[in-house]
Protein backbone atom coordinates (compact mmCIF):
# COMPACT_ATOMS: atom_id res chain seq x y z
CA UNK A 1 0.00 0.00 0.00
CA UNK A 2 1.53 3.40 -0.97
CA UNK A 3 1.72 6.30 1.79
CA UNK A 4 0.30 9.25 -0.60
CA UNK A 5 1.25 11.99 1.32
CA UNK A 6 4.83 9.91 1.69
CA UNK A 7 5.01 10.12 -2.24
CA UNK A 8 4.11 13.67 -2.42
CA UNK A 9 6.80 14.78 -0.10
CA UNK A 10 9.05 12.83 -1.90
CA UNK A 11 8.34 14.17 -5.23
CA UNK A 12 8.50 17.61 -3.70
CA UNK A 13 11.94 17.16 -2.43
CA UNK A 14 13.30 15.44 -6.03
CA UNK A 15 11.50 18.53 -7.43
CA UNK A 16 13.26 21.09 -5.11
CA UNK A 17 16.65 19.34 -5.38
CA UNK A 18 16.10 19.60 -9.43
CA UNK A 19 15.37 22.97 -9.28
CA UNK A 20 17.99 24.01 -6.94
CA UNK A 21 20.40 22.13 -9.26
CA UNK A 22 19.40 23.86 -12.23
CA UNK A 23 19.50 27.25 -10.64
CA UNK A 24 22.76 26.95 -9.60
CA UNK A 25 24.06 25.99 -12.82
CA UNK A 26 22.18 29.44 -14.39
CA UNK A 27 23.51 31.29 -11.38
CA UNK A 28 27.24 30.30 -13.13
CA UNK A 29 25.96 30.90 -16.36
CA UNK A 30 24.54 34.49 -15.11
CA UNK A 31 28.18 35.53 -14.19
CA UNK A 32 29.41 35.87 -17.57
CA UNK A 33 25.64 36.82 -19.27
CA UNK A 34 26.58 40.06 -16.30
CA UNK A 35 28.57 41.53 -18.86
CA UNK A 36 26.39 41.96 -21.71
CA UNK A 37 24.43 45.02 -21.33
CA UNK A 38 20.83 45.40 -21.77
CA UNK A 39 19.25 49.37 -23.29
CA UNK A 40 17.55 50.87 -20.57
CA UNK A 41 15.10 53.24 -22.88
CA UNK A 42 15.29 54.91 -19.56
CA UNK A 43 18.39 55.29 -18.74
CA UNK A 44 19.18 56.54 -22.60
CA UNK A 45 16.70 58.82 -23.75
CA UNK A 46 18.83 58.95 -26.77
CA UNK A 47 18.58 55.61 -28.49
CA UNK A 48 15.27 54.90 -30.30
CA UNK A 49 12.49 52.23 -29.44
CA UNK A 50 13.45 50.39 -32.44
CA UNK A 51 17.48 50.64 -31.90
CA UNK A 52 16.81 49.30 -27.99
CA UNK A 53 14.31 46.91 -29.75
CA UNK A 54 16.97 45.58 -31.85
CA UNK A 55 19.81 45.79 -28.94
CA UNK A 56 17.99 43.46 -26.70
CA UNK A 57 17.10 40.66 -29.68
CA UNK A 58 20.57 40.63 -30.18
CA UNK A 59 21.48 40.76 -26.33
CA UNK A 60 18.68 37.76 -26.35
CA UNK A 61 20.48 35.85 -29.18
CA UNK A 62 23.67 36.04 -27.26
CA UNK A 63 22.88 34.20 -24.19
CA UNK A 64 21.21 31.90 -26.12
CA UNK A 65 24.55 31.50 -27.98
CA UNK A 66 26.36 31.52 -24.92
CA UNK A 67 24.14 28.36 -22.86
CA UNK A 68 24.66 26.73 -26.07
CA UNK A 69 28.10 26.76 -25.96
CA UNK A 70 27.84 25.88 -22.02
CA UNK A 71 25.46 22.95 -22.54
CA UNK A 72 25.19 20.41 -25.47
CA UNK A 73 21.48 20.27 -27.06
CA UNK A 74 20.67 16.89 -25.23
CA UNK A 75 21.14 18.82 -22.23
CA UNK A 76 19.34 21.73 -23.27
CA UNK A 77 16.41 19.53 -24.18
CA UNK A 78 16.17 17.70 -21.20
CA UNK A 79 16.34 20.73 -18.84
CA UNK A 80 13.35 22.05 -20.84
CA UNK A 81 11.22 18.80 -19.74
CA UNK A 82 12.54 18.54 -16.29
CA UNK A 83 9.41 19.89 -14.76
CA UNK A 84 6.89 18.06 -17.01
CA UNK A 85 8.50 14.79 -16.31
CA UNK A 86 8.49 15.83 -12.62
CA UNK A 87 4.80 16.63 -12.58
CA UNK A 88 4.09 13.48 -14.45
CA UNK A 89 5.97 11.19 -11.80
CA UNK A 90 4.22 13.26 -9.71
CA UNK A 91 0.97 12.07 -11.57
CA UNK A 92 1.43 8.67 -11.83
CA UNK A 93 2.14 8.23 -8.14
CA UNK A 94 -0.89 9.32 -6.90
CA UNK A 95 -3.10 7.52 -9.17
CA UNK A 96 -1.17 4.33 -8.39
CA UNK A 97 -1.19 5.06 -4.66
CA UNK A 98 -5.22 6.00 -4.99
CA UNK A 99 -5.91 2.75 -6.92
CA UNK A 100 -3.87 0.15 -4.28
CA UNK A 101 -5.91 2.50 -1.68
CA UNK A 102 -9.17 1.42 -2.95
CA UNK A 103 -8.13 -2.40 -2.32
CA UNK A 104 -7.33 -1.11 1.59
CA UNK A 105 -11.12 0.41 1.96
CA UNK A 106 -12.94 -2.61 0.16
CA UNK A 107 -11.24 -4.45 2.57
CA UNK A 108 -12.13 -3.00 5.67
CA UNK A 109 -15.92 -2.53 4.14
CA UNK A 110 -16.86 -6.42 3.35
CA UNK A 111 -14.46 -8.37 5.71
CA UNK A 112 -12.52 -11.67 6.04
CA UNK A 113 -13.50 -13.50 3.17
CA UNK A 114 -13.46 -9.93 0.74
CA UNK A 115 -11.02 -11.90 -1.16
CA UNK A 116 -13.92 -13.01 -3.65
CA UNK A 117 -14.51 -9.59 -4.63
CA UNK A 118 -11.43 -7.14 -3.85
CA UNK A 119 -9.41 -8.24 -6.77
CA UNK A 120 -12.52 -8.17 -9.37
CA UNK A 121 -13.03 -4.78 -7.96
CA UNK A 122 -9.35 -3.47 -9.87
CA UNK A 123 -10.75 -4.63 -13.34
CA UNK A 124 -14.58 -4.63 -13.66
CA UNK A 125 -15.69 -1.47 -14.24
CA UNK A 126 -17.99 -0.70 -10.95
CA UNK A 127 -18.29 3.12 -11.12
CA UNK A 128 -21.74 3.22 -11.78
CA UNK A 129 -22.75 0.50 -9.08
CA UNK A 130 -20.58 2.52 -6.68
CA UNK A 131 -22.63 5.62 -7.00
CA UNK A 132 -25.63 3.69 -6.58
CA UNK A 133 -27.31 4.20 -2.77
CA UNK A 134 -27.02 1.31 -1.04
CA UNK A 135 -30.47 -0.75 0.15
CA UNK A 136 -31.20 -1.83 3.17
CA UNK A 137 -32.26 -5.31 3.57
CA UNK A 138 -35.84 -6.07 3.78
CA UNK A 139 -38.32 -8.92 2.97
CA UNK A 140 -38.85 -7.49 -0.65
CA UNK A 141 -34.69 -7.03 -1.00
CA UNK A 142 -34.56 -11.04 0.01
CA UNK A 143 -37.04 -12.52 -2.23
CA UNK A 144 -35.20 -10.78 -5.22
CA UNK A 145 -31.94 -12.10 -4.72
CA UNK A 146 -33.92 -15.60 -4.44
CA UNK A 147 -34.79 -14.52 -7.86
CA UNK A 148 -31.85 -13.68 -8.91
CA UNK A 149 -29.82 -16.70 -8.13
CA UNK A 150 -32.62 -19.22 -9.22
CA UNK A 151 -32.58 -17.07 -12.91
CA UNK A 152 -28.55 -16.85 -12.78
CA UNK A 153 -28.39 -20.62 -11.76
CA UNK A 154 -30.85 -21.75 -14.84
CA UNK A 155 -28.85 -19.03 -17.36
CA UNK A 156 -25.78 -21.56 -16.22
CA UNK A 157 -27.53 -24.61 -16.76
CA UNK A 158 -28.63 -23.69 -20.19
CA UNK A 159 -24.63 -23.09 -21.28
CA UNK A 160 -23.03 -25.70 -23.40
CA UNK A 161 -20.65 -28.15 -21.84
CA UNK A 162 -18.79 -31.45 -22.97
CA UNK A 163 -19.81 -34.89 -21.22
CA UNK A 164 -17.49 -35.54 -18.01
CA UNK A 165 -14.52 -38.06 -19.12
CA UNK A 166 -13.03 -40.62 -17.11
CA UNK A 167 -9.32 -39.41 -15.51
CA UNK A 168 -7.30 -41.82 -14.69
CA UNK A 169 -5.38 -42.34 -11.01
CA UNK A 170 -2.16 -39.93 -12.34
CA UNK A 171 -2.89 -38.69 -14.88
CA UNK A 172 -1.74 -35.76 -15.59
CA UNK A 173 -5.20 -33.32 -16.52
CA UNK A 174 -5.73 -33.17 -12.72
CA UNK A 175 -3.15 -30.39 -12.71
CA UNK A 176 -5.06 -28.95 -15.14
CA UNK A 177 -8.32 -29.13 -13.89
CA UNK A 178 -7.28 -28.15 -10.05
CA UNK A 179 -5.99 -24.29 -11.80
CA UNK A 180 -9.02 -24.66 -13.58
CA UNK A 181 -11.15 -24.19 -10.10
CA UNK A 182 -9.70 -21.07 -9.27
CA UNK A 183 -11.37 -20.59 -13.04
CA UNK A 184 -14.42 -18.07 -11.59
CA UNK A 185 -12.06 -15.86 -9.17
CA UNK A 186 -9.23 -15.92 -11.74
CA UNK A 187 -11.43 -14.72 -14.55
CA UNK A 188 -12.48 -11.99 -12.24
CA UNK A 189 -9.33 -10.85 -11.87
CA UNK A 190 -7.93 -11.54 -15.41
CA UNK A 191 -5.15 -13.78 -13.99
CA UNK A 192 -3.14 -16.30 -15.52
CA UNK A 193 -5.15 -19.71 -16.25
CA UNK A 194 -1.94 -21.63 -17.92
CA UNK A 195 -0.38 -22.35 -15.24
CA UNK A 196 0.83 -21.93 -11.71
CA UNK A 197 1.45 -18.47 -11.66
CA UNK A 198 -1.82 -16.35 -11.56
CA UNK A 199 0.84 -13.15 -12.91
CA UNK A 200 4.26 -12.77 -14.20
CA UNK A 201 7.12 -12.35 -11.25
CA UNK A 202 7.20 -8.79 -11.20
CA UNK A 203 7.44 -7.03 -7.69
CA UNK A 204 4.29 -5.02 -7.68
CA UNK A 205 2.34 -7.93 -9.15
CA UNK A 206 3.50 -9.85 -5.92
CA UNK A 207 3.03 -7.26 -3.57
CA UNK A 208 -0.39 -6.33 -4.92
CA UNK A 209 -1.39 -10.24 -4.32
CA UNK A 210 0.73 -10.25 -0.47
CA UNK A 211 -1.58 -7.26 -0.09
CA UNK A 212 -4.83 -8.74 -1.49
CA UNK A 213 -4.25 -11.56 0.88
CA UNK A 214 -3.35 -10.28 3.64
CA UNK A 215 -6.11 -7.29 3.57
CA UNK A 216 -9.09 -9.35 2.15
CA UNK A 217 -8.56 -12.31 3.82
CA UNK A 218 -7.09 -11.80 6.65
CA UNK A 219 -4.25 -14.16 6.21
CA UNK A 220 -0.49 -12.92 7.00
CA UNK A 221 1.81 -15.94 6.12
CA UNK A 222 1.82 -19.38 5.34
CA UNK A 223 0.50 -20.94 8.60
CA UNK A 224 -2.39 -18.75 8.17
CA UNK A 225 -2.72 -19.29 4.62
CA UNK A 226 -2.45 -23.44 5.30
CA UNK A 227 -5.29 -22.78 8.32
CA UNK A 228 -7.42 -21.13 5.56
CA UNK A 229 -7.11 -23.74 2.91
CA UNK A 230 -7.28 -26.17 5.18
CA UNK A 231 -11.46 -24.65 6.80
CA UNK A 232 -12.72 -24.61 3.43
CA UNK A 233 -11.60 -27.95 2.34
CA UNK A 234 -12.77 -29.76 5.22
CA UNK A 235 -15.43 -27.60 6.79
CA UNK A 236 -16.27 -24.36 4.83
CA UNK A 237 -19.87 -23.08 3.96
CA UNK A 238 -20.50 -27.09 3.46
CA UNK A 239 -20.70 -27.70 7.34
CA UNK A 240 -22.10 -23.76 7.87
CA UNK A 241 -25.10 -24.44 5.31
CA UNK A 242 -25.51 -27.96 6.94
CA UNK A 243 -25.74 -26.36 10.88
CA UNK A 244 -27.81 -23.19 9.58
CA UNK A 245 -30.45 -26.06 7.81
CA UNK A 246 -30.25 -28.03 10.78
CA UNK A 247 -31.02 -25.04 13.06
CA UNK A 248 -35.25 -25.29 14.20
CA UNK A 249 -34.85 -21.77 14.65
CA UNK A 250 -32.04 -18.61 13.97
CA UNK A 251 -32.02 -18.45 17.35
CA UNK A 252 -30.26 -21.44 17.71
CA UNK A 253 -27.47 -19.83 15.75
CA UNK A 254 -26.92 -17.30 18.00
CA UNK A 255 -24.84 -16.88 21.47
CA UNK A 256 -24.15 -13.39 24.31
CA UNK A 257 -21.28 -12.37 21.98
CA UNK A 258 -23.21 -11.57 18.85
CA UNK A 259 -24.86 -7.77 18.46
CA UNK A 260 -27.66 -6.90 16.28
CA UNK A 261 -26.22 -6.90 13.00
CA UNK A 262 -24.77 -10.09 13.35
CA UNK A 263 -28.09 -11.56 14.39
CA UNK A 264 -29.93 -10.50 11.98
CA UNK A 265 -27.37 -12.02 8.98
CA UNK A 266 -27.78 -15.06 11.46
CA UNK A 267 -31.98 -14.53 10.05
CA UNK A 268 -31.21 -14.38 6.59
CA UNK A 269 -28.45 -17.00 6.66
CA UNK A 270 -31.03 -19.35 8.78
CA UNK A 271 -33.69 -18.36 6.26
CA UNK A 272 -31.41 -19.09 3.06
CA UNK A 273 -30.55 -22.62 4.22
CA UNK A 274 -34.40 -23.23 5.28
CA UNK A 275 -35.81 -22.04 2.14
CA UNK A 276 -32.69 -24.33 -0.17
CA UNK A 277 -32.07 -27.76 2.21
CA UNK A 278 -34.69 -30.16 0.31
CA UNK A 279 -33.40 -28.90 -2.90
CA UNK A 280 -29.76 -29.05 -2.41
CA UNK A 281 -27.76 -30.81 0.55
CA UNK A 282 -24.34 -29.54 2.19
CA UNK A 283 -22.45 -30.95 -0.72
CA UNK A 284 -23.82 -28.57 -2.95
CA UNK A 285 -21.25 -25.95 -1.35
CA UNK A 286 -18.66 -27.69 -2.47
CA UNK A 287 -17.84 -25.38 -5.52
CA UNK A 288 -17.78 -22.10 -3.34
CA UNK A 289 -15.44 -24.06 -0.95
CA UNK A 290 -12.86 -25.51 -3.01
CA UNK A 291 -13.17 -22.73 -5.79
CA UNK A 292 -11.76 -20.27 -3.34
CA UNK A 293 -9.15 -22.87 -1.73
CA UNK A 294 -7.81 -23.31 -5.12
CA UNK A 295 -7.20 -19.13 -5.68
CA UNK A 296 -5.76 -19.11 -2.60
CA UNK A 297 -4.02 -21.85 -3.14
CA UNK A 298 -2.64 -20.78 -6.47
CA UNK A 299 -1.85 -16.82 -4.56
CA UNK A 300 -0.04 -18.48 -1.91
CA UNK A 301 2.48 -19.83 -3.94
CA UNK A 302 2.93 -16.95 -6.55
CA UNK A 303 4.07 -15.10 -3.05
CA UNK A 304 5.98 -17.87 -2.43
CA UNK A 305 3.88 -19.02 1.13
CA UNK A 306 3.96 -22.50 -0.74
CA UNK A 307 6.42 -24.16 -2.62
CA UNK A 308 5.09 -25.46 -6.28
CA UNK A 309 4.91 -29.26 -5.37
CA UNK A 310 3.04 -28.30 -1.99
CA UNK A 311 0.66 -26.14 -4.19
CA UNK A 312 0.03 -29.25 -6.69
CA UNK A 313 -0.63 -31.85 -3.76
CA UNK A 314 -3.28 -29.26 -2.03
CA UNK A 315 -5.12 -28.79 -5.86
CA UNK A 316 -4.77 -32.51 -6.21
CA UNK A 317 -7.06 -33.07 -3.47
CA UNK A 318 -9.62 -30.16 -3.69
CA UNK A 319 -9.62 -31.79 -7.43
CA UNK A 320 -11.01 -34.61 -6.26
CA UNK A 321 -13.61 -33.57 -3.43
CA UNK A 322 -14.86 -31.58 -6.25
CA UNK A 323 -14.70 -34.63 -8.30
CA UNK A 324 -16.73 -36.57 -5.12
CA UNK A 325 -19.42 -33.98 -4.78
CA UNK A 326 -20.13 -32.23 -8.06
CA UNK A 327 -20.85 -33.83 -11.30
CA UNK A 328 -19.96 -30.93 -13.71
CA UNK A 329 -18.38 -27.50 -14.83
CA UNK A 330 -21.83 -26.13 -14.71
CA UNK A 331 -22.67 -27.37 -11.41
CA UNK A 332 -19.50 -26.08 -10.12
CA UNK A 333 -20.41 -22.47 -11.19
CA UNK A 334 -23.92 -22.67 -9.81
CA UNK A 335 -22.24 -23.71 -6.29
CA UNK A 336 -20.42 -20.51 -6.85
CA UNK A 337 -23.73 -18.71 -7.30
CA UNK A 338 -25.14 -20.53 -4.24
CA UNK A 339 -22.61 -20.04 -1.89
CA UNK A 340 -21.92 -15.89 -2.74
CA UNK A 341 -25.31 -15.35 -2.22
CA UNK A 342 -25.54 -17.00 1.47
CA UNK A 343 -21.70 -15.17 1.99
CA UNK A 344 -23.49 -12.09 0.83
CA UNK A 345 -26.57 -12.18 3.23
CA UNK A 346 -24.45 -13.31 6.12
CA UNK A 347 -22.19 -10.19 5.66
CA UNK A 348 -25.63 -8.06 5.08
CA UNK A 349 -24.02 -6.71 1.78
CA UNK A 350 -27.37 -5.62 -0.53
CA UNK A 351 -25.12 -5.26 -3.63
CA UNK A 352 -25.36 -9.69 -3.41
CA UNK A 353 -27.31 -9.10 -7.22
CA UNK A 354 -24.87 -7.20 -8.99
CA UNK A 355 -22.03 -9.30 -7.24
CA UNK A 356 -24.12 -12.74 -8.68
CA UNK A 357 -24.68 -11.14 -12.09
CA UNK A 358 -20.52 -10.74 -12.12
CA UNK A 359 -20.01 -14.50 -11.11
CA UNK A 360 -22.50 -15.69 -14.07
CA UNK A 361 -20.54 -13.61 -16.37
CA UNK A 362 -16.87 -15.60 -15.67
CA UNK A 363 -18.89 -18.94 -15.91
CA UNK A 364 -20.46 -18.23 -19.24
CA UNK A 365 -17.07 -17.08 -20.33
CA UNK A 366 -14.95 -20.00 -19.01
CA UNK A 367 -17.64 -22.43 -20.20
CA UNK A 368 -18.32 -20.87 -23.70
CA UNK A 369 -15.67 -18.57 -25.05
CA UNK A 370 -13.69 -19.06 -28.03
CA UNK A 371 -10.68 -20.68 -28.09
CA UNK A 372 -7.48 -19.07 -28.60
CA UNK A 373 -9.16 -16.03 -27.31
CA UNK A 374 -8.46 -16.39 -23.18
CA UNK A 375 -11.64 -17.78 -22.30
CA UNK A 376 -13.41 -21.30 -22.90
CA UNK A 377 -11.17 -22.79 -20.53
CA UNK A 378 -13.75 -25.22 -19.04
CA UNK A 379 -15.38 -26.17 -21.93
CA UNK A 380 -11.26 -27.14 -23.28
CA UNK A 381 -11.11 -29.23 -20.31
CA UNK A 382 -14.48 -31.63 -19.61
CA UNK A 383 -15.11 -32.36 -16.11
CA UNK A 384 -13.87 -36.03 -14.14
CA UNK A 385 -16.34 -38.39 -14.93
CA UNK A 386 -17.16 -40.17 -11.69
CA UNK A 387 -15.93 -43.59 -10.84
CA UNK A 388 -18.78 -46.18 -10.53
CA UNK A 389 -18.21 -48.97 -7.60
CA UNK A 390 -18.46 -52.35 -9.00
CA UNK A 391 -19.44 -55.81 -7.04
CA UNK A 392 -16.84 -58.65 -6.73
CA UNK A 393 -18.21 -61.68 -6.52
Amino acid sequence: MFDLNEIRKRAQQASEQAADSMKKTLDKSQEILDGIQVPDSEDSPSVSAAQAEEQIAANTQRQVEILGQMFPPDSMAQMAVNEELLQKMVNDKVAEATASTAEGIMGQLFGEDMGVLAAALETLELEDAEEEEELSFSPELEESLYTTLEEAMARIEAMPEPEPIPYQKDDIKWERFGILLSGILSTLNSHNLDSMDVEEHIPVMEQKVVSLVRRSWGIDGRSDLLDMIRYLAQEGYILRYQLYGEASSPEELMDETMDEDDCMSACRAWRFAQRYKSRYAPGFMAGWDVGRAAMLTRWGCYIGWLTESEAVGILWDLSHKAAEELHSWREFAQSYLFGGLMWKLLCGDSSAASYLGYLADAATDLLTGKAGQGNGQWRDCPWPAQRKVGFTL
